[in-house]
């Protein structure tokens, strides 16, 4: 995996920064991005001083022209694309009569509308490089919960939408998985992590995972993966 690289949107915590720890130690180059420039900097800077290694850069999902803009930047910065980590992602958590359209639309335009603009601004490098796509969705896009009308609907649409992109681009020798994550200890939904969390997933969990994907054989594809603590919390 030397000199491959990887774009990973909401690299600047959490699950996406702990992506990117494991990638960099295995020696993938990576682009980190975030809605602030200074916080993608800052991210970038704290992954590695080595910046032939990494990059910060800001774009905001739901918007297209940012994510375009990024991946433009990236193949100036790298060269090239092989691997897409669409993580961005929020969760409001409120009764469906008193979720309100802002709320729904911040959801599945950053959620599930995102991870179409990051696969549509990459996926002619993705091409070239017969790299892979992978989602961070979540249990979520499976399980339906209380207070999770909003939140269900856009990770239900991403697992949707990345197994009919899998279809899509087999053709072209680009992978595509989903992955969907339990209790993660990260700072979604204003969580600090800490000790008490020490039971849940670690984000560089995830990254090992993602790991492991990128060393499958070629002719083998876990295109949806479940990912939950081994013990629940006691």
């Amino acid at each position: 995996m030397k000199d491959k690289v990887a774009y990973i949107t909401g690299g600047t915590k959490g699950i996406g920064f702990g992506i990117a720890q494991v990638l960099l130690q295995n020696g993938i180059k990576v682009a980190i991005s975030g809605r602030k420039q200074e916080d993608a900097e800052a991210a970038a800077n704290h992954l590695s001083k080595d910046q032939s290694m990494v990059f910060g850069i800001a774009s905001d999902v739901k918007i297209f022209e940012d994510e375009k803009n990024a991946v433009s930047e990236i193949i100036k910065k790298f060269g090239r694309l092989d691997y897409v980590i669409a993580n961005a992602g929020l969760g409001i958590f409120k009764p469906v009569d008193q979720l309100d359209t802002e709320d729904w639309n911040n959801m599945i335009d950053t959620n599930l509308t995102g991870v179409f603009h990051s696969l549509k601004a990459s996926v002619e490098e993705l091409k070239k490089t017969e790299g892979y796509f992978i989602s961070i969705a979540s249990l979520a896009g499976t399980n339906f919960f209380e207070n999770g009308a909003g939140y269900n609907a856009s990770k239900f649409g991403v697992v949707g939408f990345t197994q009919a992109a899998m279809i899509d681009l087999r053709k072209y020798n680009i992978k595509v998985s989903t992955i969907l994550p339990g209790s993660v200890s990260s700072n979604f939904n204003d969580n600090e992590p800490s000790e008490k969390d020490a039971w849940k997933i670690q984000p560089e969990d995830i990254g090992e995972l993602i790991i492991d994907l990128f060393k499958m054989n070629p002719r083998t594809l876990p295109s949806k993966i479940e990912i939950r603590p081994s013990k629940p919390n006691s």
